[in-house]
């Protein structure tokens, strides 16, 4: 079966950094257009970044445009979220999706996803 899961949240302080990432089985992987996305408490589930199957285009959210990075490597199944410059305001559980579509930034139209991996910004 499909199984995305996620890694390398934690605790960061603001303006730190860190690394997702996303571990996919089950599925062929470079067929499949890749997503991130993140979810506060009380909140809807936020877009955040995707990436083409081959990796050469991608798309970000604009709260995170220029702070955030995603990028995937087709042989090791692997989608990855860099974020720098965290803020407060980035506290969330982190999800990565997958689609077939060729590009989309609806939840809706992702078909798989992660369990989440909890980010907290301190201030």
């Amino acid at each position: 079966q499909v199984q995305l899961v996620e890694s390398g949240g934690g605790l960061v302080q603001a303006g730190g950094s860190l690394r997702l990432s996303c571990a996919v089985s089950g599925r062929t992987f470079s067929t499949q257009l890749m997503g991130w996305f993140r979810q506060a408490p009380g909140k809807e589930r936020e877009f955040l970044a995707t990436i083409t199957r081959s990796g050469g285009s991608t798309a970000y959210a604009d709260s995170v445009k220029g702070r955030f990075t995603i990028s995937r490597d087709n042989a090791e199944n692997t989608v990855y979220l860099q974020m720098n410059s965290l803020k407060p305001e980035d506290t969330a559980v982190y999800y990565c999706a997958m689609s077939s579509y060729l590009y989309t930034t609806s939840p809706e139209r992702y078909d798989y996803w992660g369990q989440g991996t909890q980010v907290t910004v301190s201030s």
